[in-house]
């Protein structure tokens, strides 16, 4: 595996995501990264990203985190490494060096690796026809809340990002609508969250289920990667 290090900084929301990061760099030796839990969505994190004071010029930075599918190509646990994110028209692209050397780097250990493109949203996708009708209609593969922001925001600032995913819900079933449990600071709630899970039950079965196999796999794949890099 090539060493691509340094990588300087991870970027994955926070709590769940944040935690299955953590998890796969425990217990490596090597020097590894900051990790950085951001908050969800676009505007809390752009906030965010604005009181920073960890990033420099010419430094990297990887976003991690779960995503949902967009596309009948991608299934719950699915690897996916964007190329770009689109946002009402606008495009923003990852850093091509650093998303070849990361696949490079992956590919080889993780066969089911996938360059896509993936949609920005500022709210909440839990609808599988919408998913389908914004994947078809706009020609991208996932969706998640932050990318946009993120790549708008380092680009201009000379950092260089790239984004690794995993897909914790398909295009074929519906989620719970958890909107209502997104606070405004981009945090989660937990008791609006509980009452959207118990209108749906069958949905929130699923997102459950799918979100632990995410966070299974984004685990591993912090740990293979960094732990493939720190051999060299």
């Amino acid at each position: 595996m090539p060493n691509f290090l340094p990588i300087n900084t991870i970027l994955v929301p926070q709590g769940a995501e944040y935690k299955a990061v953590c998890r796969g760099l425990s217990g490596i030796t090597a020097s590894i990264p900051t990790i950085v839990p951001i908050p969800v969505g676009m505007k809390p994190l752009l906030k965010y990203l604005q009181q920073g004071q960890f990033l420099t010029p010419k430094s990297r930075v990887l976003i991690m985190g779960i995503c949902g599918s967009l596309s009948d190509r991608y299934t719950v646990g699915d690897l996916v490494l964007y190329q770009d994110c689109v946002y009402q028209g606008k495009q923003q692209e990852c850093d091509r060096t650093f998303t070849t050397q990361l696949h490079s780097a992956l590919s080889t250990q993780h066969s089911a690796l996938n360059l896509v493109k993936s949609l920005t949203s500022d709210r909440l996708i839990w609808s599988a026809s919408e998913k389908r009708h914004l994947g078809e209609t706009l020609a991208a593969d996932v969706v998640d809340m932050e990318g946009f922001t993120a790549l708008e925001f380092f680009n201009a600032a000379g950092v260089s990002v790239a984004m690794l995913r995993v897909v914790s819900d398909d295009c074929q079933h519906n989620i719970p609508d958890l909107t209502p449990a997104i606070n405004s600071d981009g945090s989660l709630n937990p008791f609006p969250l509980a009452i959207a899970m118990l209108r749906q039950p069958f949905a929130a079965t699923r997102l459950i289920r799918g979100s632990l196999t995410a966070l299974k796999v984004l685990e591993q794949v912090t740990n293979l990667l960094f732990s493939g890099s720190s051999n060299k």
